[in-house]
């Protein structure tokens, strides 16, 4: 009886962390479909018109070739609004991909706004670059540069978010318009 109280805790532990490792790191890759559905069921989704080649390699199955085809593809104006358009784009079957769909967030983007939107990376933009985006505050471009050279490059997105203390919504009116 002890032997499975101490399996059933250590499963418990395991388990969570497990879901620590699926919420905190961006580069953890799914080993199997059971922890694509535990990333779903925590909130992890896959904006998959702004998806990086990192975001795809989460999915279990996916090659590092076909998520550099995707990330062409949205890059060079090509939309999903669907999960099988995202089959079509890679020659697969749907139902290879359908396990993925949890994790899978199709949004819509104007191609109008984004393709007036100058690009730019974190790590490499200067102030005046980063005082064209809409909405950036003088202090906050300053902010950026002042923790890139303090602290080091930025590794994605979240990091950025997380080190300058920004709230959901203002990082969501950058994203457009930033890279790492």
């Amino acid at each position: 009886m002890l032997n499975r109280i101490v399996t059933w805790t250590q499963k418990q532990q395991e388990q969570s962390q497990l879901q620590t490792r699926i919420l905190t790191d961006p580069y953890y890759r799914f080993q199997s479909l059971a922890e694509v559905a535990l990333a779903a069921a925590l909130g992890v989704s896959i904006d998959v018109n702004q998806a990086s080649v990192d975001d795809w390699l989460r999915l279990p199955g996916l090659s590092i070739h076909q998520a550099k085809q995707l990330v062409q593809l949205t890059h060079n104006g090509v939309q999903f609004y669907a999960i099988e358009d995202v089959a079509v784009a890679l020659s697969l079957p749907v139902q290879r991909l359908q396990p993925l769909a949890a994790v899978m967030q199709f949004c819509y983007y104007d191609p109008e706004s984004l393709a007036l939107a100058p690009v730019m990376s974190l790590n490499a933009a200067s102030v005046e670059q980063l005082l064209t985006i809409p909405g950036m505050m003088p202090s906050l471009a300053h902010s950026i540069i002042r923790d890139r050279i303090t602290r080091g490059s930025f590794q994605n997105l979240a990091d950025f978010q997380e080190r300058l203390n920004l709230s959901g919504e203002l990082t969501q009116d950058f994203l457009p318009y930033l890279r790492c």
